[in-house]
Formats: C-alpha cells, structure tokens, sequence
C-alpha cells in the first residue's frame, strides 16, 4: 500500500528579487597618449626663460653701477671736503709783513717774501689758477720736527689729457723760486676746473691779485673764495668756501 506524500513547497513561490537588467552597454575605455611637450611650448618656455634671466642681470648690473657711482662720489665728497680744509687752516693761518715793516719794492728790488701772488699758469692749454702766499701753517714731512714761516703754492698739475691734480708746495724760508715738483703732496685728484676770487676790503671782486703792485695799491684782499669742480664718473661735483682773512694790510695812500 503506497502513501502519498505532497510536496507543499511545491506549490510555493519564492519571492527573490533579480537584478534589473541594464540596457546601457559597458562604458569602453580609450587609450590616453603620452604626456609631453610641444616644440613650441619649449620654445616658448625658452624665450620667458630669456627674458626672465635678461631682466635679472639687468637689475643686477644696475644696482652694482649705481653703487659703485654712489661710492666715487662719497670718495670724492671726501677728498674735496679735506682739500678746502687744508686751503682754510693755511689761509687762517696766514702771515704778512705789515707796515711799517712793510714798504713797497724799489725798481727791479728784491719782492716782498710775504707777497700774495693769484695768477694763472697754462696746464695743457687749459688755464688754471695759482695761489701763492706765506703761512705758519707748515707741515713737515719724513719726521722732522720743524715749524716756522712757509711759503705755500697752491698749483694745478696735469697727469695726462683729462685728469689734474691739485699739489701743494710747502717750503720753509729761504724761499727758492718756485719750481713744481712731483713730490709735493697732492691735495684733490680729478680736478676739472678751479677759481680763486679775491676780495678788498669793499667787497670788490678780482679774478688775480698781487699785494707787491701797484695796480692793488700794495694791499692784500681781506677774503678769498675758492671754487672746485670735480669729475665723478660722468658727472660733476662743486664745492665752494670762502676765507676771511685774519689779517690784512690796507691800500698805500
């Protein structure tokens, strides 16, 4: 005798949800080239490269220029500035022969040793000034321990076709007459141009002046101005004093 079984699951549903089904077809990937550059982005990048590293040195070069013309003039600023000092401590320290000591020269007689003398002396066709006096203002070189009276020449010197040097001779009494020597110590290099102006005691302007003539009635200016030009690369610097004297002798009646 057979039993009969039922399979109740067979009758079942199983509720399994299935994915839906995509209609878009599997995204393809394509091929990317290898990076890289253009020959003209290289040259592009070259000619910025230029004009950058152009540019720079450029500057470079221009701040340096600018420094080295800042430091010539400083130096410069310096020489003249211990130029027109000496000038001013020697004309302070000036001596004359006054009267009654003093009287003017005879006819082709000796000078007076203490004469002012401004005259101009032709240094390669260019006229510049010379200054000669007397004052205790000596100074003595090599270590000697000397003092007394000196005779100043204050002379323009040429080194070659542009370039004047600015000497001062310093001779103790007896007074030779004047000779330049290249010993005598340089007091302003680079010298353009230079001007002594004498003063009377009026105030009257000369551009030379001679207290043993005549024509100045044997008299000394009261005040001197000098004028110096220097060259400081392409440019000029001036510099400018003027020197009452402390002592003066009046005009022979």
């Amino acid at each position: 005798m057979y039993k009969k079984v039922e399979n109740s699951s067979s009758n079942s549903l199983t509720n399994i949800q299935q994915p839906a089904t995509s209609n878009r077809h599997p995204a393809t990937s394509k091929q990317q080239p290898d990076s890289g550059f253009t020959l003209i982005e290289i040259l592009i990048a070259i000619f910025i490269f230029a004009i950058i590293v152009t540019t720079i040195f450029g500057s470079y070069n221009s701040v340096f220029s600018s420094a080295e013309a800042i430091n010539q003039g400083v130096k410069s600023y310096e020489m003249a500035r211990n130029c027109l000092n000496r000038m001013i401590f020697d004309l302070e320290s000036i001596h004359l022969s006054l009267p009654p000591q003093y009287s003017p020269p005879d006819f082709n007689g000796p000078p007076d040793p203490y004469r002012i003398v401004g005259d101009t002396n032709n240094v390669q066709s260019i006229a510049f000034p010379k200054l000669r006096f007397t004052s205790t203002a000596h100074v003595s070189f090599g270590g000697k321990a000397e003092s007394g009276i000196a005779e100043i020449v204050y002379y323009v010197q040429a080194t070659d076709d542009v370039n004047y040097l600015l000497r001062r001779a310093d001779n103790l009494y007896p007074y030779q007459p004047f000779e330049e020597n290249a010993n005598d110590p340089v007091l302003c290099e680079n010298v353009k141009s230079l001007t002594f102006k004498y003063y009377d005691r009026e105030g009257t302007e000369c551009d030379l002046w001679d207290s043993d003539a005549e024509d100045f009635g044997y008299a000394t200016p009261g005040a001197i101005s000098i004028k110096l030009e220097l060259t400081s690369g392409t440019d000029s610097l001036w510099f400018k004093t003027m020197v009452t004297l402390p002592v003066y002798r009046k005009k022979k009646e």
